[in-house]
């Protein structure tokens, strides 16, 4: 018999804890209330994701505020303090809301000649600071601009600093697959370490091993059970379900996703990378024909790969091609091939802002601030999230 992935959900631990990250869509209004975020967006499905935060007794206690709300010692706690830089403030306010907390009052600007200048506008002496800021396009800037949070913070005798960086760039240039290559990776992570960083709080790395880079203490968190939470929403028949990887080099990641779904059958597209954001899809290997293609990546950044292995499932027989990542890269033209009729929906999370102008029908953004919001707190708790109904955080 046929189950459902809504029925595997309730089965499966990853995925009812997931089911928490996000808003419960049966909650009367009266048990809810919106966070206010910095740059509200007006859209539903194609649009940033706003979490609603219940007080309904009947509402599970993993992930929920009420947990720290209750507690007075938590919530007047003036030893931990949010700061967002320039890259996503939205995200790093639904953290805050999430937490109960204010983000901390920084001052950061640009100079004529492009200089970045900050200045905290609160006293971090003693406190154990989070800074908000993902190294996105554009990746030098945000970078550096995180560098200097850091040093700010440093040099006002903040007792720990945590960078929370949701999308890791140069994740990438993690290795050398040619001579007299740089392992930028490596470099970034010597700068946030020497800057004065205490620990890093980040999103689905590229790849495991850039962990490795820090010399500091890194938690690693995934963004796949928000977007499993999504999928068993949307009921598909676990008989009509195959995971796909879109490259070689994700086969772990798909692994991982399709045992989670009700252990789903596997497909690998194998392409023939000629140059870098260039792929040229070569041969499918499994069987997707009448079935529902779920792609999982880590980040769509030009969208070539996945495009090309979706025209591809197409002429194979599936059905249906759903694209699911964690970091929406969008570099042009990812729109252009995301739009073309080729994915029944498009699932990202918000760890990278979306312009406005790049949204489209198809596209959908969940989010991930109550997800790195629990982290924070039980980082700062010097709690792990080893045992449940932790266990699924990531959290060592």
């Amino acid at each position: 018999m046929a189950l459902s992935l809504l029925g595997l959900c309730s089965s499966n631990p990853l995925l009812s804890s997931a089911t928490l990250l996000n808003t419960h869509p049966r909650l009367p209004l009266r048990h809810r209330f919106r966070c206010n975020v910095v740059e509200p967006l007006k859209f539903d499905n194609g649009k940033p994701y706003f979490p609603l935060l219940t007080t309904d007794p009947a509402f599970p206690t993993f992930l929920s505020p009420n947990s720290h709300f209750q507690s007075d010692a938590n919530k007047n706690d003036t030893r931990l303090r949010i700061f967002s830089g320039t890259a996503n403030p939205a995200l790093a306010q639904e953290i805050a809301c999430y937490m109960g907390l204010e983000l901390g009052k920084i001052k950061i600007k640009r100079f004529a000649d492009g200089e970045i200048y900050v200045q905290l506008q609160e006293s971090v002496r003693g406190c154990d600071v989070y800074l908000v800021q993902p190294t996105c396009p554009p990746a030098n800037e945000n970078l550096m601009e995180l560098l200097i949070m850091i040093d700010a913070c440093r040099r006002a005798s903040a007792k720990n600093i945590t960078a929370v960086i949701p999308y890791f760039g140069y994740a990438r240039a993690d290795r050398k697959t040619q001579g007299r290559e740089s392992i930028a990776a490596k470099l970034v992570a010597n700068l946030i370490t020497e800057a004065g960083a205490n620990r890093v709080l980040a999103c689905d790395l590229h790849s495991g091993q850039s962990m490795g880079y820090f010399d500091i203490p890194v938690d690693h968190v995934y963004g796949q059970p928000v977007i499993l939470d999504y999928l068993a929403s949307k009921t598909i028949c676990s008989d009509d379900l195959v995971v796909v990887s879109p490259d070689v080099g994700g086969v772990a990641r798909a692994r991982a996703f399709a045992k989670k779904l009700s252990d789903a059958p596997l497909a690998i597209v194998d392409k023939r990378r000629h140059g870098h954001n260039v792929a040229e899809v070569m041969n499918l290997i499994g069987d997707v024909k009448g079935k529902v293609a779920v792609m999982v990546d880590d980040m769509i950044d030009t969208a070539g790969t996945i495009a090309k292995g979706a025209a591809l499932l197409h002429q194979e027989g599936a059905r249906e091609v759903y694209a699911c990542s964690t970091h929406a890269v969008f570099s042009p033209p990812a729109i252009e091939r995301l739009s073309s009729g080729l994915f029944q929906e498009v699932i990202i999370t918000n760890t990278i802002p979306v312009l406005e102008q790049n949204y489209f029908p198809q596209l959908t953004v969940l989010s991930v601030a109550n997800l790195l919001g629990e982290t924070i707190w039980r980082v700062h708790d010097d709690c792990s999230g080893g045992f449940e109904p932790y266990s699924t955080l990531g959290i060592d």
